[in-house]
């Protein structure tokens, strides 16, 4: 039972990291700054990054929910909040105010801070650590059109 109320705590968190982020990059993905922007081939259409985001935060809370079950402890948290603040951050950073050196990053602490909690609690988490594996990859999709942009703009 302990499980589903750490899956249900993590959705009500991360979703609604996702709605202040949302909220704080206003219709930044939809000005004439960005969509003037030289973009990375590779940038994928705009409706993939509300998919991707929606199973990349329905994963992670699983991800999360499975972790602290097994191991409760500070640094899990504080990690935790770190990733929460620099996912939310990136937005406003970025599309708010277009300071595409400084999202960059923001972007690559946040994907090390989600490569820390991959790596680092791999052996505790065993198999569960593939419901982190869309949120480490899709950083570093990323941080990689963040680059893109920044080197090519």
């Amino acid at each position: 039972m302990r499980l589903l109320k750490y899956i249900v705590i993590f959705l009500v968190i991360n979703f609604g990291a996702l709605a202040i982020g949302n909220w704080l990059m206003a219709n930044g993905p939809r000005e004439p700054w960005y969509l003037n922007l030289n973009k990375a081939p590779w940038t994928p259409p705009g409706w993939v990054f509300g998919a991707a985001w929606t199973t990349i935060m329905i994963c992670f809370s699983i991800y999360m929910a499975a972790l602290l079950k097994r191991k409760f402890d500070g640094k899990i948290i504080a990690l935790f909040i770190l990733q929460f603040i620099l996912n939310v951050i990136w937005n406003y950073v970025f599309f708010n105010q277009h300071f595409i050196g400084l999202g960059l990053t923001i972007i690559t602490m946040l994907t090390l801070v989600v490569g820390t909690f991959t790596f680092g609690y791999l052996k505790q988490l065993k198999l569960k650590t593939l419901f982190i594996l869309p949120y480490l990859i899709w950083l570093c999709i990323a941080t990689s059109l963040n680059g893109y942009i920044l080197l090519n703009n």
